[in-house]
């Protein structure tokens, strides 16, 4: 009898340890899968990824994840600090033959109001330098002084039929259609409703100057209760050379365009404590990402 019962004592204890070493093959399996994922999205930049937080493991490549998005952050605020200097250059290149143009002028005028400077073709050439420098500095007001966020709970479906309606027209126009799609009923955000419907309208726009026939906007629950918006579209592709550079300020690839709209619209997503990415952009779609947390 105690002879039965130690030989299943230790069978038991054999399965114990097949079983342990069994799970933690796999587990270790899934850890490499992991990580090779994660190296894979970092090369790509992408680094709207999350593990869920189950185990110690998931925690640190969240913390890794966490720690180049913060480096890229960095990145991006030099990147501010160089085009500031970039406009201050670019205002000085415009106001100084303005000023000088001006004295040219002044000077050559007599005493009795007569000039060898033809005045008129001088006085055009301050007033269009003058409108563009004026033009110029609006938009770099726009980038630079958005307001902060007056956040209310919003009903996804109201905010974005809206959106939707108030570009019906122009999608009409371009022989293209836009539709939302909630994967779950009832979807709400904490968000300021004009700064979101900015971004929303400026992703349509774009999708139509870039030929979109179908706009496919959906939405779903993430897994850490944060709620996802997708704005998918036909139209022509981003050039995979400008992919990384669209939401850098006055960075356009449109012949007419500020290059302002995405810059804008991740500065209003980081105010409201989310993110907008571009999630693909291929000859099948274009799709950006926007997260509220």
């Amino acid at each position: 009898m105690t002879f039965t019962v130690w030989h299943i004592v230790g069978a038991s204890a054999i399965v114990a340890v097949i079983v342990a070493v069994v799970v933690t093959i796999r587990t270790r399996r899934n850890d490499i899968k992991k990580v090779a994922y994660m190296m894979d999205a970092l090369e790509d930049g992408e680094l709207n990824f999350r593990f869920q937080d189950r185990n110690k493991f998931n925690r640190t490549l969240n913390r890794i994840r966490i720690i180049f998005e913060k480096q890229r952050q960095a990145h991006e605020q030099d990147s501010w600090t160089k085009l500031i200097r970039v406009l201050t250059h670019e205002i000085m290149n415009t106001v100084a033959p303005i000023s000088s143009l001006s004295d040219m002028m002044a000077r050559s005028v007599d005493e009795n109001g007569h000039s060898e400077l033809d005045i008129k073709a001088g006085l055009e050439t301050i007033s269009d330098s003058s409108k563009n420098l004026i033009k110029f500095v609006e938009t770099y007001r726009q980038l630079s002084g958005v307001a902060k966020p007056i956040r209310k709970a919003l009903d996804l479906q109201e905010l974005i039929d809206g959106v939707i309606a108030l570009n019906s027209e122009f999608a009409a126009s371009c022989g293209a259609t836009c539709s939302y799609r909630p994967e779950e009923p009832d979807l709400m955000i904490y968000a300021d409703e004009g700064q979101i419907s900015q971004i929303l309208i400026n992703l349509i726009k774009n999708a139509l100057q870039a030929g979109a026939k179908h706009i496919d906007i959906s939405a779903r629950m993430g897994q850490d209760d944060e709620v996802i918006v997708c704005v998918a579209n036909d139209g022509e592709p981003i050039p995979a050379s400008a992919q990384e550079q669209i939401f850098i300020p006055f960075y356009t690839t449109k012949k007419e365009g500020s290059g302002i709209g995405l810059s804008i619209s991740r500065q209003i997503m980081r105010n409201h404590n989310g993110s907008i990415e571009l999630l693909r952009s291929d000859d099948s779609q274009t799709a950006f990402e926007l997260t509220f947390r």
